[in-house]
């Protein structure tokens, strides 16, 4: 018997249709896209070309068109040894605020997975209503509690049988002092954020595996390191970077400070150390190449993030 094939003509081939490319959602992502483009990328192209250039408060003033002198503001800044102090002390600023907010934030958020209904929804209320508040309306607030005349705290402390603080200045006595009001201040402005977060990851953890946990005799702390932590751990590692970024550009909350206290550079941080350089002093091409530092330092903070970020997706 001979087989013979059948011959292309009567042969059927099953052709999958041709996929449609859905450009619906690249259409809807094109708004924000340029939103962001126009909102953010071109003061930032702005201050990399300011960086490179002599600008002063002739130029601000369209009097003089700016003059290129390319690297000598970056060259200037590196042989400044006070912006280098800031920057050290800046760094280790939030460093210390993001970490202490990161812990306490989390603390809370576990206290509200153990109270009541009732007084779990006052607590987030509070917490809500602190987030919420205006920063020039708490600042107010806290400045007049550490005043050295009429303040809550010297007040308080003096009702303490044998504490004499008199009319202590919490603000301007030292460095010290004052960066540990500015960090109180700041870490209560920024617990409510991570608080809110860990407490929604906290919703994520099984009811049963803690229990049952618990049953097999686990403490308190095995079951938060060993069931709840590894649930937490992207949510704490993104509110810690946002920390990060958000206490190291820090300005508004120091500037009021100094406006009540002392306005020495001892008592300046990148923010405010970068706008008395580049606005209060009229030189915006050296202010342009402090920021973009910053910039950098932020960028270096986030590829540490995104990379993890890609390790544990790729494992």
């Amino acid at each position: 018997m001979t087989l013979t094939a059948p011959s292309p003509s009567t042969a059927s081939v099953d052709v999958p249709p041709a996929r449609r490319r859905n450009w619906a959602p690249y259409v809807l992502i094109l708004g924000a896209s340029l939103v962001l483009l126009l909102g953010m990328g071109y003061p930032v192209v702005w201050q990399i070309i300011t960086s490179f250039q002599k600008y002063g408060a002739l130029q601000q003033l369209g009097g003089k068109a700016p003059d290129f002198v390319w690297f000598a503001n970056y060259i200037s800044i590196a042989q400044n040894a006070t912006f280098w102090e800031v920057t050290l002390r800046s760094v280790l600023f939030c460093i210390v605020t993001a970490a202490i907010t990161v812990v306490v934030g989390v603390l809370m958020a576990l206290l509200m997975t153990k109270v009541p209904a009732v007084v779990r929804f006052i607590l987030q209320i509070a917490l809500l209503l602190a987030w919420a508040m205006p920063v020039i309306a708490a600042m107010t607030v806290w400045i007049w509690l550490f005043d050295r005349r009429r303040g809550v705290v010297n007040y308080l402390l003096n009702l303490i049988p044998g504490v004499d603080v008199g009319q202590f200045n919490w603000i301007g006595t030292t460095p010290a002092l004052f960066f540990t009001v500015a960090g109180i201040i700041i870490i209560w402005m920024s617990v409510p954020f991570v608080a809110f977060s860990a407490y929604a990851g906290l919703t994520q953890v099984s009811g049963e595996v803690l229990e049952a946990s618990q049953l097999d005799g686990a403490g308190a702390w095995q079951r938060f390191r060993y069931v709840m932590f590894p649930v937490l751990k992207p949510v704490i590692a993104i509110v810690l970077l946002l920390n990060l970024i958000w206490d190291l550009r820090v300005f508004a909350q120091i500037t009021l400070l100094q406006d009540a206290g002392p306005k020495s550079t001892d008592y300046d941080l990148l923010g405010t150390y970068i706008y008395k350089t580049g606005v209060a002093g009229f030189d915006y091409g050296a202010g342009a190449a402090m920021s973009i530092f910053v910039l950098a330092i932020t960028i270096a903070l986030s590829w540490f993030y995104v990379r993890s970020l890609i390790k544990e997706e790729t494992s």
